[in-house]
């Protein structure tokens, strides 16, 4: 049985790891809950599940949860509390499904402890992609992808030597402003930017599709999780979000995963991972589907893709700086601080003003991150 740790439980991920798990109880037993300020949800899934370890972002917070939950759940919170249910739970699966470089340090944890980790966090990867990729191979760990796109790759590169790998073409629906110009997201409100076509997801990462900043953290992750130089990875827009991505290799055969979009296919994949088993999904109808588009990337229409490119292949802590400067931009545009627009500026401002350090220590990649974050509050 696995014992899982679910870090974001609250969020759309966490919620439908915990759908996907609920059907399965023979074979999991969730032992850890992390959220962040969503208490209420929080504590209707630890009286459902019955965790012995469980997180809230704040002191009061845990305050709260303590008054609600029985005397031996241990309760913990902020930064520490994520990595105590990581590393200290007794999980030897750990699912981190935070959002933003949060992740790090609690995925990191999870590593020492030898806990697998089923990875949803991409800017785990994206800003401290060396460090955490050789402590789990170091540790014997695996890092099994949850986002779709790196859950196809992975299904797609399974039992293939890497000599036969010519390419990763990630898929890319677009997001909220696919259909429009340049000139046309001057003016984009925050509730025009929210409304993905074809997902369901939290608010942060739907601006990331609408920007391509979140496809370009997907390139940087790729490149870590799979090995290979950020030139033999590209981008490939695809509106229907049914293939997720697409593997070329030497023979010049390609090959695709598809699927209905439901992330409960790759979270479910991840947990069973080398099996397969039934799943709560529709299966796709591709003759009901019609029609599949796919179409060249412009750099020009989504300058973060390409400033995600340069950081990667700048390396050190570029990347780190890519990812710090587009939370704060992200986090100040929902809040109305700022125009859509100018979230790109923000994350060129900091890289033009960076210079990178190579092969960085845990330190350093947080100093770099810290800075970018000062950099892009102070972005006008």
């Amino acid at each position: 049985m696995k014992k899982i740790a679910v870090l974001g439980s609250t969020g759309s991920i966490g919620t439908q790891t915990l759908d996907v798990v609920s059907r399965r109880p023979d074979d999991y037993e969730i032992v850890g809950l992390a959220a962040g300020a969503n208490v209420d949800l929080l504590l209707e899934q630890a009286r459902r599940f019955k965790p012995q370890w469980v997180s809230v972002g704040s002191e009061d917070a845990a305050a709260r949860v303590r008054s609600e939950l029985p005397a031996d759940v241990r309760v913990v919170h902020g930064e520490r509390g994520l990595r105590q249910i990581a590393g200290e739970s007794g999980a030897n699966y750990v699912v981190c499904a935070l959002v933003g470089s949060l992740g790090l340090t609690s995925t990191l944890a999870a590593i020492e402890a030898g806990a697998d980790i089923g990875l949803a966090n991409k800017e785990t990867l994206v800003t401290a992609g060396h460090l955490v990729m050789s402590r789990a191979k170091e540790k014997g760990v695996s890092i099994l992808p949850v986002d779709s796109e790196h859950s196809a790759i992975f299904q797609c590169l399974n039992g293939e030597p890497a000599k036969a790998v010519k390419r990763l073409m990630l898929t890319a629906s677009g997001g909220s402003f696919r259909d429009l110009g340049r000139e046309q997201l001057k003016n984009v409100t925050v509730e025009d930017a929210l409304k993905h076509p074809n997902w369901s997801m939290g608010a942060k990462v739907t601006i990331d599709s609408a920007t391509m900043a979140n496809k370009g953290l997907e390139v940087i992750e790729a490149h870590w999780l799979f090995d290979l130089p950020y030139d033999r990875i590209d981008v490939v827009l695809h509106p229907e979000s049914i293939v997720h991505s697409m593997v070329e290799f030497v023979d010049t055969s390609v090959m695709a995963q598809l699927g209905n979009p439901d992330m409960r296919v790759p979270i479910q994949y991840a947990l069973t991972y080398p099996e397969r088993v039934d799943s709560p999904a529709s299966p796709l109808d591709l003759l009901k589907q019609g029609t599949l588009h796919f179409k060249q990337m412009s750099f020009e229409r989504y300058p973060c893709l390409r400033l995600a490119y340069e950081a990667g292949r700048a390396g050190g802590t570029a990347t780190t700086v890519f990812n710090a400067a587009n939370e704060v931009a992200v986090a100040r545009f929902l809040k109305g601080e700022i125009s859509f627009l100018a979230i790109e500026d923000t994350i060129e401002r900091a890289l033009a003003r960076h210079a990178p350090v190579p092969a960085p220590s845990l330190e350093a990649i947080l100093e770099a991150d810290a800075w970018a974050r000062r950099e892009a509050e102070a972005a006008r």
